[in-house]
């Protein structure tokens, strides 16, 4: 996954401003960067995730038809 773009300095200098030690902020900053970047969807996964899916449907779509083709293609024959 590429990386979120998270202002990990500025945020541990706001941190500091309000009381936290130089530890607890670096340490807080760098878990909230960490989560952020397991967790949060990107552009490309959203892309990537796109593609699966109309494959999928594309793939589902196709085999109905050629489905479709077959029962009439039975029922043609059945009937004459």
């Amino acid at each position: 996954m590429e990386n979120i773009i998270y202002d990990t300095l500025a945020y541990v200098k706001k941190l500091k401003k309000v009381g936290f030690t130089d530890e607890q902020a670096e340490i807080q900053a760098e878990e909230i960067a960490r989560i952020l970047n397991e967790n949060i969807a990107t552009k490309k996964d959203l892309k990537e995730l796109e593609f699966r899916l109309k494959y999928h449907i594309i793939s589902a779509v196709g085999g109905m038809l050629v489905g479709a083709v077959i029962v009439i293609g039975v029922l043609i024959k059945i009937l004459h």
